[in-house]
């Protein structure tokens, strides 16, 4: 009895011990920190007189908006006014300004690397000098528009906005001026070209990191000098990664900072190898954990459920579907001998990419080279459907919503789903963003069912009790802190209301601050896993192309369920809702 006692006694020390030395929870621990100092600076120091002021101005701007919707049957010239002055903009703290200048990464170049770290004032000048004939053209193009705008919704005036031609006149020069005046901001701010020094930051974040990520190592009882060693090196490859992704040219092949990572990393090591020095700053999983912990602050419950039931539809009833399909069909058809790689692949091909890889593959147990290769294939095929799908979506004449719904569903990457939605206007860019935020909101449920399948099913010996215990340490507890950001920033965003939210939470908190960090932790993973990944160890799994076979089989069963099914519940089934957005 004592010796059960005992046995008890450490399992309960063992468990406690993990909090502080096991990578997940640090994960947690620094995510969330950062997630908390994003508020911090963000939300809960903007003063009480501040908050007043702005709800106000709100008030009175949906007022105005409420009167325009009751007086006529299109959207007026002052409505738009009104919705564009109910948007809140926010000057930041000086402590805050300075975190958001620190995180940024290289800029756009052309010809010139070094463009990407520096722009003094004088160049910067001169580039302002050089946009602003074409700010002032826009500007004189939107100008003429609305007056043409505002004739025509006189005239409809006129006549009560009971003519039915001269409304739709009317409703038509507005739609025309609503996109000159787009093109008069965009214009404009190209003129405001602000001077830069990424020299001088780059080894303040990469001091930030280092430190941040240290304090885990130590914890965890590993070499805190020889990750600092190793993190140089491997922050020069992440560096290098998004510089790549900056230029010009290349950015037209649609590759991710995250895929030149990748890339680069390879290429070093399974050329002249990867340095001893570096090996112990690969920490793969303990970057994309904390990446995917701020990750969770971006996935705002109330923005979701802003789009209602058709998109809930698309991503949480299609996503499942695809996934046991795409497993079954690799076990049943293709007969994939790697399970825990047929899983990882359907995972990260119908949930939501490499997020849920790894999430996946911390559930089952999969190897770092069967993760590798599914975030392989993930990368490349983004890549390509971000550029092809597109332009099949315009050829086809498909609505923005129906197209947004369909990339959304379906590009595994959030960033190459907002830039695939954007080359089809603003509405299928929002569509196709939220409905990967919702799809993200599956990584968690995801690596939990995947873990009890695996306790229950897959690992089980048969004849043996279901050890429940089991699907507890296999289950990646970096999910909860990724759920906990996510419930944290939806009760505040809800509480603040969409206007409030969007300036504090969104363009302050995350756009400010976690986001920037999330895409510098997974830019870093990706990099170590470049640089750990050997060819030689991948080529028994691609035996047969059968990885491949199963992507390209499941992503094709995807894109046709997904845009059936996007179809049927924003154009027949909540047409209405569809009509809303």
């Amino acid at each position: 009895m004592s010796q059960q006692t005992d046995v008890v006694v450490d399992k309960a020390k063992s468990s406690w011990s993990d909090l502080w030395k096991k990578e997940d929870y640090w994960a947690i621990w620094l995510g969330l920190f950062f997630c908390f100092l994003a508020l911090y600076l963000h939300v809960f120091s903007y003063s009480a007189a501040d908050k007043e002021a702005a709800i106000a101005k709100v008030a009175t701007a949906k007022a105005v908006m409420s009167e325009e919707a009751a007086k006529a049957p299109f959207k007026t010239i002052e409505w738009y006014n009104a919705s564009d002055n109910k948007k809140i903009k926010v000057k930041s703290g000086e402590f805050a300004a300075t975190l958001k200048n620190i995180t940024k990464t290289p800029q756009r170049w052309k010809d010139n690397p070094l463009k990407a770290f520096v722009l003094s004032k004088e160049e910067a000048d001169a580039a302002a000098a050089k946009a602003k004939p074409a700010a002032e053209k826009a500007k004189a193009a939107a100008t003429e528009a609305l007056d043409t705008a505002t004739a025509a919704q006189e005239a409809a005036a006129l006549e009560g906005f009971k003519n039915t031609a001269l409304n739709a006149d009317a409703e038509k020069a507005i739609s025309a001026w609503r996109s000159a005046d787009k093109a008069s901001s965009t214009a404009a701010s190209k003129a405001k070209v602000s001077p830069y020094n990424l020299f001088t930051t780059l080894p303040i974040i990469f001091l930030v990191l280092a430190v941040s990520f240290s304090i885990g190592i130590f914890f965890m009882g590993q070499s805190v000098v020889g990750f600092l060693v190793g993190f140089v090196g491997v922050f020069i490859f992440t560096v290098i990664a998004l510089l790549m992704d900056k230029q010009f040219a290349l950015r037209q092949w649609g590759f991710s900072a995250e895929a030149w990572a990748i890339i680069l990393g390879m290429l070093i090591a399974n050329t002249v190898g990867t340095p001893k020095a570096i090996k112990p700053a690969l920490q793969v999983e303990f970057f994309i954990k904390t990446g995917l912990v701020l990750l969770g602050a971006e996935i705002l419950l109330d923005k979701i459920v802003a789009i209602g039931i058709p998109g809930l539809f698309v991503a949480w009833v299609v996503t499942p579907v695809v996934l046991v399909t795409t497993y079954i069909f690799g076990q049943k058809v293709i007969k994939m001998p790697s399970k825990t790689l047929n899983i990882t692949i359907s995972a990260d091909m119908s949930v939501c990419g490499t997020s849920a890889a790894i999430a996946t593959a911390a559930a089952c147990r999969a190897k770092k080279e069967e993760l590798a290769l599914a975030v392989g294939l993930s990368l490349l095929f983004t890549a390509i459907m971000m550029i092809v799908l597109p332009i099949v979506i315009k050829a086809l004449g498909l609505p923005e919503v129906l197209g947004g719904a369909w990339i959304g569903g379906t590009i595994d990457s959030t960033g190459a789903v907002a830039a695939a939605g954007a080359f089809l206007g603003d509405k299928a860019m929002y569509v196709a963003a939220t409905i990967k935020m919702i799809q993200n909101v599956l990584i968690g449920l995801t690596a939990f069912c995947v873990a009890i399948y695996w306790v229950t099913k897959v690992d089980r010996v048969e004849g043996t009790d279901v050890n429940l215990m089991e699907i507890w340490h296999r289950f990646p507890k970096f999910v909860l802190g990724f759920l906990a950001a996510s419930v944290i920033y939806s009760y505040l965003s809800g509480q603040l209301g969409s206007e409030m939210s969007g300036a504090l939470i969104t363009d302050g908190a995350i756009k400010s601050l976690t986001s920037p960090l999330r895409n510098w932790c997974f830019t870093l993973s990706f990099a170590a896993i470049g640089l750990a990944t050997n060819f030689r160890e991948l080529a028994h799994y691609f035996k047969g192309g059968k990885p491949l076979i199963l992507y390209v089989c499941g992503q094709s069963f995807n894109l046709c369920l997904t845009l059936t099914m996007a179809y049927i519940m924003f154009y027949l089934v909540f047409p209405d809702i569809t009509a809303r957005i």
